[in-house]
């Protein structure tokens, strides 16, 4: 008769079988081996080892991705190589491109000073170093009310930037209305050069090419439109002898109504404002001239504009701000300069 095995601690054996697949028998101290491990799930100290580098390696990604504000270079270029992939979409947009200074610039250009060839240099200029010219439809109101101030404002300040907005109308005040003051820019001319500039464009038009200039003042009479410019002014007739008919100061005085008052306030505040809020105001007959300190104040927006305007090829794009006509004599442009003078 075979003899009973006994249990190391006493007592008969409870497997007497032997001990169970993949661990001892249970008891105190051996509540850990009732399940046996899978081959998979056994780790070596090399391999604990490789998975704490793995999330150390993914930590310091994460947080470099956090404080650079956008994925990691390689990211993109590989997100370049492959196509269309779904990682910028779930982890956002990359970061915003950093912006010149100033990346908002006013044109507010005043009528007659050559405004237009600088316009056709701009829309050349946005094409070639990208930025966002916007431009106006509205050419005869410069004057605004308050209403139209805000939301004028209102859309400019919402463009893209940077941007060059340019319009004719007088002074904007931007702070004025809780918005960011932009830079504003301008040029103006010598004033008996602007009102002879503004004389026969009423009545002839530009170099546009207009088929039919006579659209421009329908109303005006035939011997009116062909008047000597001289006549006009020893005559005495209102274009030619109203001092407030064409003024320069409410384009760097503003909208206030006494803005429109030629006047020491007006002029001190214009003046208050180009030293305030203009980066430049040049003139028109050094044009070149001006041209040139935009290249040099505003390379982001006007590099290049000085060989593009002298550019024979660009000459029926941009041409050169003048007119052929006569001029009063002489002896006529001291009075007209007095008048002229306040505004």
């Amino acid at each position: 008769m075979k003899k009973k095995q006994q249990h190391p601690g006493g007592g008969a054996d409870p497997w007497p079988h032997g001990t169970p697949l993949g661990g001892a028998p249970p008891g105190l101290g051996s509540w850990k081996r009732r399940v046996p491990l899978l081959p998979f799930l056994r780790f070596s100290l090399r391999d604990y080892g490789f998975c704490m580098a793995t999330l150390l390696v993914f930590c310091l990604g994460s947080l470099f991705y956090q404080l650079s504000g956008g994925p990691p270079r390689f990211l993109l270029d590989l997100r370049q190589y492959l196509g269309n992939s779904t990682y910028l979409d779930d982890h956002g947009p990359p970061p915003s491109k950093v912006l010149p200074f100033p990346s908002q610039v006013v044109y507010n250009r005043v009528g007659k000073c050559g405004s237009r060839t600088v316009v056709l240099l701009l829309r050349i200029l946005s094409e070639k170093h990208g930025f966002n010219l916007v431009t106006s439809d509205i050419h005869n109101k410069t004057r605004l009310t308050k209403n139209e101030q805000m939301e004028l404002i209102k859309n400019i300040s919402t463009a893209e930037q940077p941007y060059l907005f340019t319009r004719h109308v007088h002074f904007l005040n931007f702070s004025r209305f809780g918005g960011d003051q932009p830079v504003y820019i301008n040029i103006i001319r010598d004033p008996v050069n602007r009102f002879l500039s503004n004389y026969f464009f009423r009545r002839f038009g530009d170099w546009r090419g207009e088929q039919n200039h006579m659209i421009r003042t329908p109303s005006m009479r035939q011997e009116e439109r062909y008047l000597d410019i001289n006549e006009c002014i020893l005559e005495n007739y209102p274009e030619c002898s109203n001092p407030r008919l064409f003024y320069i100061i409410p384009y760097f005085c503003g909208q206030h109504p006494r803005c429109r008052e030629p006047g020491e306030w007006a002029l001190e505040r214009a003046k208050l404002n180009v030293n305030e809020n203009f980066l430049l105001v040049g003139i028109l007959e050094e044009l070149e001239d001006v041209l040139l300190l935009l290249e040099r104040f505003l390379p982001h927006y006007f590099k290049g504009v000085l060989s593009i305007y002298k550019d024979p090829d660009q000459q029926e794009v941009c041409p050169l701000p003048g007119f052929k006509a006569s001029r009063p004599h002489s002896q006529l442009q001291s009075p007209q300069r007095s008048w002229l003078a306040p505004g």
